[in-house]
């Protein structure tokens, strides 16, 4: 049988299992304990449940939902193994969002196409996120963190604490994304408005999947508007060189996926990534005096294993019966690896719960595996590699204000809502 046809009866046969069961996520209204446990943190930790869960079996049945069976796998090994798989599953969700879930018929990004569509999306995607082209990135990252460095300082000029969330970690990577696509300074506004809504899951599917298509939307409309006159960004260069190749709808899904993976996932990184930091301030006199990134890489890659803020990778769906980790997986049934729980796996050496930036690297899965590994993980690594020394040089007594730090609770990206710190230590602490 030929690709597209294979694809599009595979397609409707998921759709009719969908249709039968009933199944609509979009429509929920809460998501049950027994799917939102592995989701829930102790501050940086995974819940202890997930270890112990590994540790018994990497391939777990978590539960039944809505006639579907749901697997959790927690084991580095297995995990890769199920995202580096590009024929047992699918990652299609549209048969089970239904109309309110979806605009016209999709949700946007690459995350959750199949090939062909996805190989052919992909493709025109990934010359943007070549290194030669990331470098020329590099001079407008340093700019916005020092100008957002300003911004902090600036904020700080009482002694008062300062919220590094919507002055650095939010906004660095926020202005990135915007320069990356080109968005010109008008529709930012806008922009920022559909940031986390899309992975917040505290009151199930009609958050989540409503912010989806509005940022989809949104983005749309700015292709739309670049076909007439193409920004210098992402979206403006894939009209210049693909025109008519790639229609609205899907380029604007394209931008979409790359907000989706590089704004609220760096976010996330910068402001965990600070407080775990300020809780080593050798690490932090150490980046403080990093000129060549050479301290700061291995730093950022255990910080990535470490923190795991994208907490699961996309679902994987079974097109037909096939075994994991020895179990018997039944057609339907929806995969789920959990990051933090492989990048915690024992493999990664002594003490894997702990930061260790000195550990044997080892890869992790911070940034998935697979077909569906974020395209956009160099230019992260990037923004990372610079703004934690850059933070560390400009306020070497950086102190977080208080210890209870509003760490999210039901939320697919990981983070904080503020990060509260002092910017330098009392002058009698740095007078002694």
């Amino acid at each position: 049988m030929p690709t597209k046809r294979l694809g599009a009866w595979l397609r409707r046969r998921v759709m009719r299992l969908a249709t039968r069961k009933g199944i609509d996520l979009s429509r929920l209204d809460a998501v049950p304990e027994s799917l939102a446990w592995p989701l829930r943190r102790d501050r940086f930790d995974p819940p202890t449940r997930l270890a112990e869960v590994r540790a018994e079996d990497p391939v777990h049945k978590l539960t039944s939902f809505m006639g579907i069976g749901v697997w959790l796998v927690t084991g580095l090994e297995a995990g890769r193994a199920v995202l580096a798989d590009t024929t047992s599953y699918s990652s299609d969700i549209r048969p089970y969002v239904g109309k309110s879930g979806a605009a016209d018929g999709d949700i946007g990004g690459l995350g959750f196409t199949d090939p062909p569509d996805h190989t052919r999306l992909r493709k025109l995607l990934t010359p943007e996120f070549t290194m030669r082209r990331l470098e020329r990135l590099r001079p407008i990252v340093r700019e916005i963190i020092e100008q957002q460095l300003d911004e902090v300082e600036a904020a700080g000029l009482d002694g008062g604490p300062v919220d590094l969330v919507p002055t650095f970690a939010f906004a660095v990577p926020f202005l990135v994304i915007c320069e990356l696509l080109g968005l010109p300074d008008e529709d930012r506004a806008r922009f920022r408005e559909l940031s986390s809504a899309r992975f917040d899951i505290s009151e199930g599917g009609y958050g989540a999947f409503g912010a989806i298509s509005g940022s989809r939307e949104f983005l749309m409309e700015a292709t739309k508007r670049q076909r007439v006159n193409p920004g210098p960004g992402l979206i403006g260069q894939i009209i210049r060189e693909h025109g008519d190749e790639i229609s609205d709808f899907d380029l604007g899904g394209l931008a979409d996926g790359v907000f989706t993976g590089g704004m609220e996932t760096s976010a996330g990184m910068l402001a965990l990534g600070t407080a775990v930091l300020l809780e080593r301030p050798d690490v932090w006199a150490r980046l403080a005096d990093d000129e060549g990134e050479s301290v700061a890489e291995p730093v950022v890659e255990e910080l990535l294993r470490y923190l795991s803020v994208v907490q699961v990778a996309f679902p994987r769906f079974a097109k037909a019966p096939v075994e994991v980790g020895g179990h018997q997986v039944a057609e339907g049934d929806v995969v789920l690896v959990s990051l933090p729980g492989a990048d915690r796996d024992p493999v990664f050496g002594a003490a894997p719960d702990a930061f260790d930036p000195d550990r044997p690297p080892r890869q992790h899965l911070a940034f998935g595996h697979g077909m569906h590994r974020c395209i956009g993980a160099e230019l992260a690594r990037m923004e990372l590699r610079i703004a934690y020394p850059a933070l560390a040089r400009r306020f070497p007594d950086l102190s977080l204000a208080t210890d209870d730090l509003p760490f999210r609770q039901m939320s697919i990206v990981y983070g904080v809502d503020t990060l509260p710190v002092t910017l330098h230590a009392p002058a009698e602490c740095r007078t002694s």
